[in-house]
């Protein structure tokens, strides 16, 4: 594969998060140097520019408060460089990775250089943005791109009820990377370092800690857990608004001592706490139209043999096979949640049965060269 592309994308690498991660990844495997990413200048970016085989141009895309609309600079600056280089390289074809502000300028500058335009749909964007401004000109970009990349089957179908024609959406997931998310990387230091005793069971989660996420019924499963005989920790990775009530709920329910907040682990380690849990859990949930469009950490800790628990609002779903890989909870009712968990922590075999499946499922249907095959196959056409 030796494509040529023009990819407009606010997150990258090293910036954290999914999207990023896809976005990096996916694209290295098209191609070299011809591939030409406009993405934001953040810290870090030059050491990771440096090894990533594609072309990566580096913009000031932060938002002026001052101005009205915030963010018109920031399409204007990802506006003239992504014209010019569709002007000058030619490229054959002009990929977004998200509608907005991404798909837009994409489209502008599609149209202005006869180059077709292929936008990404994650999922939690479609139901969020409500019925303004916003949400108009999002769902302009997707029904006028030629082709949208729908990350799970709820996104796919979400598309089509805002009047995306099926024909145009392609349903590509997210990948993970099998050879560094695997089984047996060295974890006794990490169990430890968060009170893991023998005997003990290590609850591991790992996002943004936001509300939909459902990380604090993760912690009001704790004292009940506890009551019917099962010694368990709990470590979660991330930052988010949630970091106080998550901890001041703990400290509420006395299981302060049992939680670990963890806010951000090096990537190195992150593979090596996947391995250090017994379960896996984001029993994520619908507010206010917010939800989970897949759910990429659902694969990563499968690809390391780890059983999974989610919640079965969103896109999580394709993420997780329901009985199989892991279970999708009602990330609503407590009880649901507690269930499963004292399910899987409950039953080695039975974990270890789900840990086996996702491990399999993750090696044969999501890791990152199959996925850029399928973009590929979307150029192609």
């Amino acid at each position: 594969m030796n494509a040529r592309l023009l990819v407009i994308t606010e997150l990258f690498l090293p910036t954290k998060g999914g999207t990023a991660v896809w976005a990096a990844e996916v694209y290295r495997r098209l191609g070299g140097k011809d591939i030409h990413i406009v993405t934001a200048d953040v810290p870090g970016a030059a050491e990771f520019d440096a090894t990533h085989p594609n072309t990566v141009h580096r913009l000031d895309l932060r938002r002026i408060p001052w101005l009205k609309p915030e963010s018109l600079a920031m399409y204007l600056r990802l506006l003239r460089k992504s014209l010019f280089l569709a002007v000058t390289r030619r490229p054959q074809g002009i990929h977004a990775i998200r509608a907005l502000p991404e798909g837009l300028v994409a489209w502008l500058v599609g149209r202005l250089t006869l180059r077709p335009v292929v936008v990404y749909a994650h999922g939690e964007e479609l139901t969020t943005w409500g019925s303004g401004g916003k949400y108009r000109a999002m769902r302009f970009t997707l029904t006028h791109a030629d082709a949208v990349i729908a990350n799970s089957d709820h996104t796919r179908a979400t598309l089509i009820q805002m009047g995306v024609p099926p024909e145009r959406i392609t349903l590509i997931h997210p990948g993970v990377d099998t050879d560094v998310f695997r089984p047996g990387l060295p974890c006794e230091d990490l169990r430890q370092s968060v009170g893991v005793a023998p005997g003990c069971k290590l609850i591991l989660s790992v996002g943004r800690l936001s509300r939909r996420k459902g990380f604090d019924m993760v912690i009001r499963s704790l004292p009940l857990l506890l009551q019917q005989g099962l010694d368990v920790r709990y470590a979660l990775i991330g930052i988010g608004e949630d970091h106080d009530y998550l901890a001041g709920l703990a400290r509420e329910l006395g299981v302060g001592d049992r939680v670990k907040l963890l806010g951000h682990v090096s990537p190195d380690d992150l593979p090596r706490w996947y391995n250090a849990c017994d379960v896996f859990v984001m029993p994520n949930r619908e507010i206010n139209g917010d939800n989970e469009g897949f759910g990429m950490v659902f694969l990563e800790a499968a690809a390391c043999g780890r059983p999974v628990i989610a919640g079965q609002d969103g896109g999580t779903g394709s993420a997780v096979s329901d009985g199989v890989t892991g279970y999708r909870v009602d990330g609503k009712r407590l009880e649901s949640v507690v269930d499963k968990l004292a399910d899987v922590l409950g039953d080695g075999q039975l974990a270890t049965r789900l840990g086996q499946a996702g491990h399999a499922r993750a090696h044969s249907e999501f890791n990152w060269p199959s996925i850029a095959q399928k973009t590929w196959s979307l150029i192609a056409r």
